[in-house]
């Protein structure tokens, strides 16, 4: 389940507006909405981390849960590797989701406690 050298980060946060303010402020990046509805209907906004690039993270609306920022790795197949993840110790803490546009998405933890999370795009 190699990567393909691609990678995303996501920030989950309860106060979106003062997350896109304090990241907006020290690294300059820029915020805008996502097309898409996440499954659960909690808000998401897309980031740009400089002028003319492509969105490269996102900020995630929470809803009570702890705030996370976390790297996101693009996988072949999202749920052979969350098994992999579980056979080399690691815990799932988002079990795998699939998203109305049918990307696959879930977020782990390594042997040591780190949280990470890998997506498998759409197909198309």
């Amino acid at each position: 389940m190699g990567i393909n050298g691609n990678a995303w980060f996501q920030v989950g946060t309860n106060d979106r507006a003062a997350s896109e303010r304090f990241y907006g402020d020290v690294f300059g990046w820029s915020f805008g909405d996502d097309d898409s509805t996440s499954p659960d209907g909690k808000s998401y906004r897309m980031v740009t981390t400089g002028p003319g690039e492509p969105p490269s993270g996102g900020i995630d609306g929470l809803t009570g849960e702890p705030g996370y920022a976390v790297f996101m790795l693009v996988v072949a197949d999202t749920a052979a590797t969350l098994r992999q993840v579980e056979e080399a110790g690691g815990k799932v803490v988002v079990p795998l989701t699939t998203t109305p546009s049918g990307l696959t998405w879930a977020h782990v933890l390594d042997p040591d406690g780190n949280r990470f999370g890998f997506f498998t795009p759409p197909a198309g």
